[in-house]
């Protein structure tokens, strides 16, 4: 058989880490069985449709990598695959289940609806959804009134045990899911003979996706499991076109670490929050896709081509996977230190530019070649790409010449801060021309009887205008021998004025 899977997201907002978690676990699936990944649009909701979501849809799986082999932009043997586009499909399928008696005309209106629920709600009954009024109308007299054009919805007959001769199908709906195993629903807790067709002609979610799935030839759905509830009433749909459902399986939740869903509550859930913010593709997809799937012991990092070839719906978890901001920031870091240098500078420039850190606009040939040399000095230190051009403010303009009591180390004084930054101005024009392994014999040979730290300190304050900075010996190099004497020798003055 071969495997048809697909992600059918609603374009009513941003793409988040709970969609893309569906969408990989999909995508991932198709791949690891060689069979075909569809996307489909699921955009029956005008009212809360925007064009805006469809394109950050198509924006998201192309910063990540993701391509899909039928859908939207790319085609394919059951095109269209927009759900608006393909409304004449779910009115002719929606009469087909009148006529098998799956389905009935509902006349009822909104304000009976709503009148309906305000008087259960004053009467605290636990009656809730359509009280099924219309259900028992005659074929006859529905379609009169149809064809007097009194307006309807067409609603699913929902199976009840009770109704005369017997014929009205099971009490339970039953089904096997892929990783929760046999699963029994009682029809009364089923949404009461919900509606398939709305009055204005297009269709509910329920109505369109069975038809869809069915159409498309969709072998898996794999979805979140807040949508195992309404499985029944697809299961019983599909038995009433009489076709066979799918392998149905409900991933675990995502979420967050107080044991509640992931939600914006937590911090950044949609993926252009985590994209502004600096996360690298290649480490949200490799992060996501250990969100309730396990793969190999003791091993963390996979490239999107090891996902593929591993992934097994075998290694799903059935517990909640829960959501680590930190760890997802460490495997980002992981990412950024696999970037060479040009790879890094490209990927981080952006955010340089933004932060003002060439003196406002882009930096000219120079001040760019400078930024990718630095890129060993931070690389080691970065987890998120706007570390990068914060750490590195002191190469591209000079700090502020640092109070005399910072110059000083914790446990030393002012004297020896002056001569361990003398010696140092001596040793400049040596350590701009040294690797990093001579820099440190001369500094050894030079600080004899003074602790390596304590030497170095007032150096580094001095030159980068901070207690804590990338790789000292290395920021030498690239800030050159003329521009760390004018810093030391203002730094010597903010001393001398100190004392």
């Amino acid at each position: 058989m071969e495997i048809r899977d697909r992600y059918a997201p609603s374009p009513t907002g941003l793409q988040h880490i709970g969609g893309l978690r569906t969408a990989l676990f999909n995508y991932l699936f198709a791949r690891s069985a060689g069979g075909t990944f569809i996307l489909r649009l699921e955009d029956t909701d005008r009212t809360r449709y925007d064009p805006a979501y469809e394109q950050n849809l198509y924006d998201t799986f192309a910063w990540l990598g993701l391509a899909w082999d039928e859908g939207p932009r790319r085609g394919g043997p059951s095109a269209p695959y927009v759900q608006s586009e393909r409304t004449g499909l779910y009115r002719k399928y929606a009469e087909e289940l009148l006529e098998k008696g799956g389905a009935y005309r509902c006349f009822c209106t909104g304000e009976r609806l709503e009148r309906v629920r305000a008087e259960r709600e004053a009467a605290r009954s636990a009656e809730t959804g359509y009280d099924r009024r219309c259900r028992g109308l005659g074929p006859e007299e529905s379609a009169r009134r149809a064809a007097a054009g009194e307006g309807f919805t067409i609603r699913l007959r929902i199976p009840l045990e009770e109704e005369p001769g017997g014929g009205g199908g099971p009490r339970v709906t039953r089904f096997t899911d892929k990783l929760l195993g046999d699963i029994e629903w009682k029809n009364a807790d089923i949404n009461p003979d919900p509606v398939l067709l709305k009055s204005d002609g297009f269709p509910t979610y329920h109505l369109a996706n069975v038809v869809d799935d069915h159409l498309m030839g969709i072998t898996h759905v794999l979805r979140a499991q807040e949508w195992l509830s309404s499985t029944p009433l697809h299961v019983i749909l599909y038995r009433a076109f009489g076709w066979e459902p799918p392998v149905f399986c409900h991933l675990p939740m995502v979420m967050g670490q107080d044991g509640k869903k992931l939600s914006k509550r937590h911090g950044a859930t949609s993926i252009d929050e985590f994209r502004r913010a600096g996360y690298l593709p290649e480490a949200l997809l490799n992060y996501v896709a250990l969100l309730g799937c396990s793969y190999e012991e003791g091993r963390d990092l996979y490239s999107l081509a090891e996902l593929e070839a591993r992934f097994s719906l075998d290694r799903l978890n059935k517990a909640p996977a829960v959501f680590d901001y930190k760890k997802l920031e460490w495997y980002n870091g992981q990412y950024i230190r696999m970037k060479n240098s040009e790879e890094l500078a490209a990927l981080s420039l952006p955010y340089a530019v933004e932060g003002g850190l060439f003196g406002g606009g882009e930096p000219g040939e120079e001040q760019r070649a400078l930024y990718t040399a630095a890129m060993g000095l931070v690389r080691e230190r970065a987890n998120l790409l706007p570390d990068i051009p914060a750490k590195l403010g002191y190469l591209f303009s000079d700090p502020a010449v640092p109070p005399g009591g910072e110059l000083i180390p914790k446990k030393g004084g002012a004297e020896g801060a002056l001569r361990s930054l003398r010696l140092a101005r001596e040793l400049i024009p040596l350590l701009a021309a040294a690797d990093d392994e001579e820099a440190e014999r001369l500094v050894k040979e030079r600080a004899e009887g003074v602790k390596l730290g304590d030497f170095l300190m007032p150096l580094r304050a001095a030159l980068t205008g901070a207690r804590v900075s990338p790789p000292l010996f290395g920021s030498i190099r690239l800030l050159g021998a003329r521009r760390c004497l004018t810093r030391i020798d203002a730094a010597l003055a903010a001393l001398e004025a100190s004392r």
